[in-house]
């Protein structure tokens, strides 16, 4: 394993020892690969998925709804934090714990964070 990815174990692993989710207040938890990002609320004590999003396949959603602007990855994650929201508002969910899973709150992570709270949810 790289130093890079040591480092952000670490963080992860040091965030996660404060952090839990409950059926009242998920966890909302974000992951970014290189081109995709994905955002989840999980319950903890139950160990159970509750929602998920992310913007793969969005590009074929696009192709059906007759956009042609491309959007970029920071507007892709903005809309995955709007929509997830919006489902979990649907579940009559209203606060969230957020976790970054040790990225910094910049760029991809912090879109998301935006878009969430635009959607209506509480951190």
């Amino acid at each position: 394993m790289t130093e890079k990815k040591e480092k952000l174990k670490r963080r992860h692993k040091a965030i996660r020892a404060n952090l839990s989710g409950t059926s009242e207040r998920p966890r909302f938890y974000v992951f970014r690969s290189l081109n995709r990002i994905y955002a989840s609320l999980v319950d903890d004590d139950a160990g159970k998925t509750i929602l998920s999003e992310s913007d793969f396949g969005k590009e074929k959603e696009k192709k059906e709804t007759g956009s042609s602007k491309k959007k970029n990855k920071t507007e892709r994650a903005f809309e995955v934090g709007e929509k997830l929201a919006k489902a979990a508002k649907e579940k009559k969910i209203t606060k969230v714990v957020f976790d970054r899973k040790g990225y910094k709150y910049h760029g991809r992570v912090k879109a998301v964070a935006d878009g969430a709270r635009k959607g209506g949810l509480k951190f």
